[in-house]
């Protein structure tokens, strides 16, 4: 079941106004919740990073926490979630509807749709690593906030698919920032390196949680911007987000990292992060 400014519906039954700010323009914002055990993780985090979301591209949000809360908890119960089951719960806020022009319409009403689908964790994958290509870093300049302007990013993933590998990582004039959808981190010498967070990048709710269980280890972190070159020495590189965890980068562009097999420090994340999910999951009522 979809939800759609207070109505449920089946997917076949959602109907976009063709008119609609997010269509057109891309103008709206919107979050990826994931489920564990039909749990929501780290629901505050989300919450907080789409209201900021929100702010920065000056939409006023007609819902309160509380109502957004209960919304997705209708969600998972609408569609049969059970303490079995591994979710994305998705939540989507437009500017609404109204005719066609740049300026934000006076009048216009913000759409919230979100819907949720069963979603397994790629747990072999996190096991033996996975693939990745560089390419250039071609999107806006505003990448902290969670926009629906994701054309950029979509080529980048497709380029990687194209390619075989999992991921696409991204550079500007030599520089890594991220990935298409995923945070970087590289480790060099024992020191765990990402780009700090500032507005070429998004500040990824699980990025935040590697960086607070990499402190809570004792593994120093280095918030830093870094280049190709010192990519390409690493001794392990992995990726985050709230779909793919603490995932190992094996190769780069058909070049092994380090001993070609998931490192130790990733894995001490992913045991950490195993442990973050049942203190970080929870049952609202």
């Amino acid at each position: 079941m979809y939800y759609i400014n207070g109505t449920w519906v089946q997917p076949e039954q959602t109907i976009v106004h063709p008119e609609d700010r997010g269509y057109q323009f891309g103008d709206g914002v919107y979050e990826v919740i994931r489920i564990y055990g039909g749990k929501l993780y780290q629901w505050e985090g989300h919450l907080a990073r789409l209201k900021r979301s929100a702010a920065e591209i000056k939409l006023q949000l007609a819902w309160s926490d509380e109502e957004l809360l209960q919304i997705a908890l209708e969600i998972m119960k609408r569609n049969g979630f059970t303490t079995s089951d591994d979710a994305n719960l998705y939540m989507q806020v437009t500017r609404g509807a109204s005719p066609r022009s740049h300026e934000f319409p006076a009048d216009a009403k913000p759409v919230l749709s979100a819907n949720a689908t069963r979603k397994a964790r790629p747990l072999e994958q996190m096991k033996n690593g996975v693939a990745a290509i560089l390419t250039a870093d071609v999107r806006w300049l505003r990448c902290d906030i969670k926009s629906l302007n994701l054309l950029g990013a979509v080529l980048a993933k497709q380029q990687a698919k194209e390619a075989g590998a999992f991921e696409a990582i991204l550079h500007r004039d030599g520089i890594v920032t991220e990935g298409s959808s995923t945070n970087v981190f590289a480790v060099k010498d024992g020191r765990l390196h990402t780009h700090p967070a500032d507005n070429l990048i998004l500040n990824g709710v699980t990025r935040q949680t590697v960086l607070e269980l990499a402190r809570s280890l004792s593994i120093p972190v280095v918030e830093e911007a870094f280049d190709l070159a010192f990519l390409k020495q690493a001794d392990e590189l992995f990726i985050t987000s709230t779909t793919a965890e603490v995932m190992p980068i094996i190769t780069v562009d058909g070049e092994r990292v380090g001993t070609g097999q998931p490192g130790q420090i990733a894995q001490r994340l992913q045991a950490a992060f195993e442990e973050s999910i049942a203190r970080n999951s929870y049952t609202y009522s």
